[in-house]
């Protein structure tokens, strides 16, 4: 995979060749043997932003694997385990019920919005190395 992809951090990066809605995403990462990218600090949000620019600098945001799927306004990994490290943008998260999958902002510098999760849209995939 690292082949392919970026790696950095203990961490292999992998960006998705086509776009999918959240879950098809969250799929494709589990059957690639990682997950969608969780970034847990400044320097793991700065690869995924050189990574992204790299490979796909048209691109403007990609699929986290964040979520507030089980409870509203409490946003989760997609293990089900709690954040240590947030990067939201100004005035994110807004969706309420409505947006509760989180992408990584490309124009915002990776900061993170809240969106709809049928929404379809590039992703990056993490696999510990």
């Amino acid at each position: 995979v690292c082949l392919r992809g970026t790696k950095a951090h203990k961490k292999c990066y992998l960006i998705s060749e086509g776009t999918k809605h959240f879950h098809e995403a969250n799929e494709d990462c589990i059957t690639k043997g990682g997950t969608l990218a969780i970034p847990r600090n400044n320097d793991e949000t700065n690869t995924l932003h050189d990574y992204g620019k790299k490979s796909m600098p048209r691109v403007s945001d990609f699929w986290l694997g964040i979520t507030d799927m089980v409870n509203e306004g409490k946003f989760v990994d997609v293990n089900g385990m709690a954040l240590q490290y947030v990067n939201w943008d100004h005035a994110q998260p807004n969706g309420g019920k409505r947006e509760n999958c989180v992408f990584f902002s490309q124009s915002s510098q990776g900061k993170w919005v809240d969106e709809v999760c049928r929404t379809a849209k590039r992703y990056i995939c993490e696999f510990l190395i």
